[in-house]
Formats: C-alpha cells, structure tokens, sequence
C-alpha cells in the first residue's frame, strides 16, 4: 500500500518547527573531524554507541598510524584495538574498520564508494553511516541521517509515530524536501544533542516549545 501524502496542514507545522530549529542550529554540521571520506567513513564507525567527543581523541592516533585504506587493511587488530578502545566495543568495530578498509581496497581501488548500496555492504555499515558519509563527505543527498537523537526529536515533535529507524527515515523523507535532507539530518543531530535531550530536555525557551506535540507531557502544566 501507497503511504498517504502528508496533509498541506501537516506539511505547515513541520515546514513551521524546522524554521524554529533552524533558528536554534543555524550552523548545521557534523562533529565528527575528518579530512577525507575514508575518515568520515571509519570515525562513524566508531561513533556508534559512543559519543563524537570520543571517538574525535581516538581518530588522531589511528589515522597518523593508518592514514588510508591500504594500510588499515594490512593492520593487525590487536593494534588497532588499542587504539580504538575508549570508544567501546572496540574488538567488533576493530573487525569492522580493518575489514571495511580491505573491501574498499579489494573492490572500490581504496577509494569510499559513493552510493547506498556500495556503502551498506561494507562491514559495519548501516543506513544511519551511509547517509553520514555520503551528505557530510560527497554531498550527496541519499537520506536522512537517523540516530538516537532523530528518533527522539522525531517523535516528540510529532514527525513520526514510529520508533525504527528505518520507518522514521521514510516519514521525514515524506515532509523533508531532499534539498535540506543533509542540513536538516545535522539540525536534528545538534538539535537533540544540546537542547531536546533526553532526561532534561531544555523546554523553557525553546523555539520549539508552542509547536511541540510533547512538551505538556515533559514539563508539566
């Protein structure tokens, strides 16, 4: 079945709260530092279950010691490991990078394919990496960036109902003109990180507040 078309007044209230967040996050931008898609690549990677701070003392040392494609393919994981290992998880994104790292050498010439499906076949990689690598490093529209901050943001601002990712992606691509995809995938990143958090979500003030579904719920009143 054919997902119904949002309505002209749906399409009003989310066109009104992205102004408000954009009033918030005029700066839209990734946190995670970088200085090529293969970078951006691996440090997403690592950011998984951890935060970007993390993985951005970690990423230094890993890539002055394997600084492309090639040689973390050649790395030996216990190596890597211990570089990695603040960020957590550190034996399976270990696995991940240095196998990663040797597709894109096998298959892609050491270079960070630049499609969807070359991307999420690589170990480690979902949608959520995906769409980070290619809006933040190609500047290529394909999604919408949904972490754990998008799905909280999403539901209390009434933008979806559902609660995977997957779905959550779908309903914003629905109201989101692909034009503010990437821009707004970081909006919504920053916008949950430092002012809709998740315990104590900063209301008072907000921009948001008289245009959010939840905010009677979270503050009382």
């Amino acid at each position: 079945m054919t997902p119904r078309a949002p309505s002209k007044q749906r399409l009003a209230r989310v066109s009104a709260t992205l102004q408000a967040i954009e009033a918030t996050v005029p700066e839209p931008r990734c946190e995670l530092d970088f200085s090529s898609p293969f970078e951006l690549l691996v440090a997403t990677i690592l950011s998984a279950q951890t935060t970007d701070r993390t993985v951005n003392l970690v990423t230094p040392g890993l890539f002055a010691k394997y600084p492309n494609a090639e040689a973390l393919a050649g790395a030996a994981l216990s190596e890597v490991e211990a570089l990695i290992k603040p960020t957590g998880f550190y034996k399976n994104k270990a696995r991940n990078i240095v196998a990663t790292a040797g597709r894109l050498v096998a298959l892609h010439g050491g270079a960070v394919p630049e499609s969807m499906a070359e991307l999420v076949a690589l170990p480690g990689v979902a949608r959520k990496t995906a769409n980070v690598v290619l809006g933040t490093g190609f500047g290529i529209a394909s999604g919408i960036t949904v972490d754990t901050h998008v799905l909280r943001v999403s539901k209390r601002l009434g933008f979806t109902r559902h609660t995977d990712p997957v779905k959550v992606e779908a309903d914003l691509m629905r109201v989101i003109a692909p034009a503010r995809w990437i821009a707004t995938g970081h909006r919504l990143v920053l916008f949950g990180r430092y002012t809709c958090l998740a315990r104590k979500p900063r209301c008072v003030g907000c921009a948001c507040a008289d245009l959010c579904p939840a905010r009677r719920k979270l503050v009382g009143g």
